[in-house]
């Protein structure tokens, strides 16, 4: 089932994902979120962030298909932080095949995904992406986000050994 576009050809349907979805999406994500995506993001992508999503948070957890063929998905959650009035919404993941981009289907998802952040009452959304990921900085500041903050991520490879470098004195 696809809704109708302008021009006689056929958008995808946003539908809420289920559990024969996950092998999809996971392939899906492997596929976009690789070594080289993800070298300083602290997450990585891996079964058990879709199931744990899945699990926790189904209803914002969202793909695009067109003729039973999954395009992209979104997978979101909320926080409720203590003694904060406010709820947020996290956009957690948002992908899209490689060779669909640029087709609105990230756009689609990403209003289904806030659409329903809205029914549940969150205020403000939060997504975090590499400072280098010029595309998706784009498409985000294009549906409203502003306030870009970048973050240091440091790591300490625990396989090597490290000589303690002394600290030099004023």
């Amino acid at each position: 089932m696809t809704d109708p576009h302008p021009n006689g050809e056929d958008l995808p349907r946003v539908r809420e994902m289920i559990i024969d979805d996950l092998p999809e999406v996971f392939h899906i994500g492997e596929q976009l979120f690789t070594a080289e995506y993800s070298q300083s993001l602290y997450r990585t992508w891996d079964e058990y962030e879709i199931t744990t999503l899945f699990n926790s948070d189904n209803e914002l957890c969202i793909v695009a298909e067109h003729e039973d063929r999954i395009l992209g998905f979104a997978l979101g959650t909320t926080v409720k932080k203590h003694n904060s009035p406010w709820k947020y919404g996290y956009l957690v993941w948002l992908g899209v095949r490689r060779d669909l981009q640029k087709m609105q289907v990230g756009e689609r998802l990403f209003k289904e995904l806030k659409r329903r952040f809205k029914e549940q009452g969150v205020r403000m959304i939060i997504i975090d992406t590499a400072a280098s990921n010029t595309p998706a900085i784009r498409f985000f500041q294009k549906h409203g986000f502003g306030d870009i903050q970048e973050h240091v991520y440091m790591t300490l490879n625990l396989s090597r050994r490290h000589k303690k470098k002394p600290v030099k004195k004023p």
